[in-house]
């Protein structure tokens, strides 16, 4: 296959995926190539958007590459779902998500310890919205549950990896500057919840 047809087939998948796309699912659809070949593809593609100011940018988050809306253009596309029903993470909520991205893996009752307030209703409201999740038991009496964070929190704040979570105190203030955050549904193909969950903690970092 030619060298731009690979490129518009990758890029295909890209638009197609409503999930991050690995490396390893192109090379399933593209068994021509291997994972080094498919990578400086994916850089030049991230390049050429980043260089053309596209209104869409690839990103690597999560483990994958996705297509998100560019950062630039976040005001307009806030006007245009100005009307669309969006849930919403609350304060408590981002102090609990904190804690629990920061300290992971830990039980309930630790964080309960750490935020010192009850946490059932906030523990349910991050599960629901597939933002944590149960990772484990501690081996301690009763073995009580564990929590750490999901892909999905990873995709919605925009980071590669738990490696590039911003300082404790930048997501501190994002949890007492930026309530509330706006999740938007996770069926979306290209959504401004990412960029604008990317553009938190870029401004969280700078008031540090």
């Amino acid at each position: 296959m030619a060298e731009d047809n690979t490129k518009s087939v990758i890029e295909a998948l890209l638009f197609a995926s409503e999930k991050p796309i690995t490396i390893e699912q192109i090379k399933n659809v593209l068994d021509n190539l291997n994972p080094a070949e498919i990578r400086t593809i994916l850089e030049g593609l991230i390049a050429e958007y980043e260089q053309s100011n596209r209104g869409i940018r690839i990103v690597e988050v999560a483990g994958g590459f996705q297509m998100i809306t560019s950062t630039n253009f976040a005001p307009f596309l806030k006007k245009f779902y100005k009307g669309r029903n969006t849930e919403r993470l609350s304060k408590p909520a981002l102090e609990t998500l904190a804690i629990i991205a920061y300290k992971q893996p830990l039980t309930r009752a630790e964080i309960e310890f750490l935020r010192d307030v009850n946490v059932d209703g906030v523990m349910k409201s991050l599960t629901d919205k597939n933002l944590i999740r149960i990772s484990g038991r501690k081996k301690a009496p009763g073995r009580p549950f564990v929590y750490g964070t999901t892909r999905q929190f990873l995709e919605h704040f925009g980071l590669k990896s738990l490696e590039e979570l911003p300082k404790m105190e930048d997501f501190s203030s994002l949890a007492a500057e930026k309530e509330p955050v706006e999740i938007e549904p996770i069926n979306e193909v290209t959504t401004p919840a990412s960029p604008a969950g990317r553009e938190e903690l870029n401004e969280s970092k700078q008031t540090a």
